[in-house]
């Protein structure tokens, strides 16, 4: 349905919620190196991961090899650093939904390659932090979904 990317997560808890929302979503998830940790079964097991929800996972090494496998999907970054809200967009299938590490964001070099109109952020009170990377993504999944009407999930599938 959608591409989660994940810019350099750093930790591991928030990486392995996003890797249930993706096997619980329909979503793909990709990682673009460096990570923060390791993905092997051991490493899976102690964050209570099901090693096949990894099936729906992919790293890859930058984000231009991630983008060019996915055949240039309409690309949305999520980010501090803009006036659009997510919740005036109209997701279609096939997006792909930008996220910068929990430590540093987007690097600038990233965040300047995006026009405008694609950067995304979620309504916050004046002088709060950002949301937790896993609640963000969480936000960001279930409005695109919504959209499509929860295609393809049990409970609202035509």
């Amino acid at each position: 349905m959608f591409d989660i990317i994940l810019f350099s997560p750093k930790i591991p808890p928030n990486t392995g919620n996003i890797i249930r929302l993706s096997a619980n979503s329909g979503s793909r998830l990709h990682l673009i190196k460096p990570l923060g940790f390791t993905l092997d079964e051991k490493s899976c097991r102690r964050a209570g991961l099901d090693y096949h929800a990894l099936s729906n996972v992919k790293i890859h090494d930058d984000l231009p090899t991630c983008i060019n496998l996915l055949n240039q999907p309409r690309l949305f970054a999520l980010t501090t650093k803009s006036q659009n809200s997510v919740f005036n967009v109209n997701f279609k299938p096939g997006d792909a939904l930008l996220f910068g590490s929990e430590t540093a964001g987007l690097p600038a070099k990233v965040h300047d390659s995006i026009h405008d109109e694609k950067k995304l952020k979620l309504p916050m009170v004046e002088g709060s932090r950002s949301l937790n990377l896993a609640n963000a993504v969480s936000i960001v999944i279930y409005e695109a979904w919504r959209q499509l009407n929860f295609a393809g999930s049990l409970t609202f599938s035509e």
